[in-house]
């Protein structure tokens, strides 16, 4: 029996041709980035606009800052989260099995283990695109409160990526769509309720500010994203941030190899 470890560890062969696969989904981004975009955006916008001006109307401020500019970090990191895991979900699942691109793409010289980091590298650069522009927006509002918040265009790649690598686990073992319902309430909705997003995590007990920093990574997201966005700098951001590097390169190798032992039965 193999080592369960040499199978779903096993460093993947790629090579430049993974950006062919990357050319290919920003090619057809971009004959349809209007509805794209405008439907990953509108979430973020609209809570920043009915929590942080409706409800910032009653929460004056958190931590020294307005309530409005305390969210606004935490809205620039879901941007991240949504668009990287839900472009490796449905839209890697359309691609795989109802459109059939991973057949043609395989046709040609590109490997199997090229086209899936391929579409791990797309959906982290879907991140890198909802976060440039949400942040955009939280500039122009005044929510930022010097340039280090430009770091967090960069950053938005390597969270795109962590993101990306969780929707193609996650695809590589449901048996079909229907069960991406389960990442809402499973996945999505504890990390936008017990991350920070709305709320210091430090006001809620013990066990959960725990589980919060174990298992919710959108928690060290918006930790960085926060301290850059309002200039506050401290130790937890780099806890934070080789946590972060840690988990997205195991499971950026584990997608690949969990997809390819799906997709090669």
């Amino acid at each position: 029996m193999m080592n369960p470890i040499s199978i779903y560890f096993k460093i993947p062969k790629l090579s430049y041709r993974l950006w062919k696969v990357w050319n290919r989904n920003r090619d057809v981004f971009m004959k349809t980035f209007t509805t794209n975009l405008l439907i990953r955006l509108m979430e973020p916008l609209l809570y920043l606009v009915a929590m942080g001006f409706g409800l910032g109307s009653f929460v004056k401020e958190i931590n020294g800052v307005s309530y409005v500019q305390f969210i606004a970090p935490g809205l620039v990191a879901t941007s991240m989260l949504y668009a990287s895991f839900f472009e490796c979900t449905y839209g890697s699942y359309v691609r795989m099995y109802w459109q059939k691109t991973y057949d043609a793409i395989i046709a040609t010289p590109v490997s199997l283990e090229e086209v899936i980091a391929g579409e791990v590298l797309w959906g982290a650069t879907r991140s890198l695109i909802n976060a440039t522009i949400v942040l955009a927006i939280i500039a122009v509002w005044g929510l930022v409160n010097g340039p280090l918040f430009l770091l967090i265009v960069p950053f938005s790649f390597l969270v795109g990526l962590l993101f990306a690598s969780f929707a193609t686990c996650y695809s590589a073992v449901v048996p079909n769509m229907d069960y991406f319902n389960y990442t809402q309430f499973l996945f999505i909705m504890p990390m936008n309720l017990f991350s920070g997003t709305f709320f210091p995590t430090t006001i809620l007990p013990q066990t959960v500010q725990l589980f919060a920093q174990l298992f919710l990574p959108l928690t060290h997201v918006i930790n960085i994203t926060r301290g850059l966005t309002l200039e506050m700098l401290d130790l937890s951001m780099l806890f934070s941030f080789i946590w972060l590097v840690a988990i997205t390169l195991v499971f950026f190798i584990l997608s690949i190899n969990l997809m390819v032992k799906r997709l090669i039965k």
